[in-house]
């Protein structure tokens, strides 16, 4: 499923991409590796619901996400999944590490006077 696919289906969805060149595994595989990986997460279930990659050798990486959308793995047990090393498949830890990157990076709401905790303040 595409992200434009899931945002028809009103689905929570957040992508998050890579560059696949970077992996040892695709330097390993082709010199001057060019490729792309994209995955489409479902915000609230926190699941992958789409995925696509582009470049030589991705066949590897279609089983692997097949798996982890029809199973609905959580993100936090993918992590478990360590790919081999080295393989292509090493882009698995560049989307999580982007997506834990993406989140980590959300502008959080600030504290309003009226929420925070009043019980221990005394007036002098």
């Amino acid at each position: 499923m595409t992200e434009k696919d899931a945002k028809r289906l009103r689905l929570n969805t957040r992508s998050v991409d890579s560059e696949m060149g970077i992996a040892v595994g695709a330097q390993l595989h082709t010199d001057g590796y060019i490729g792309h990986a994209r995955l489409v997460i479902e915000e609230d279930k926190h699941i992958i619901v789409g995925a696509t990659f582009i470049g030589p050798q991705v066949s590897e990486l279609l089983h692997s996400a097949t798996v982890a959308i029809v199973s609905q793995i959580p993100i936090d047990r993918l992590w478990h999944a360590v790919p081999s090393f080295p393989t292509v498949s090493e882009v698995w830890i560049q989307l999580l590490e982007n997506y834990d990157l993406s989140i980590s990076q959300e502008p959080q709401e600030p504290l309003s006077y009226f929420s925070q905790d009043r019980s221990s303040s005394s007036i002098a």
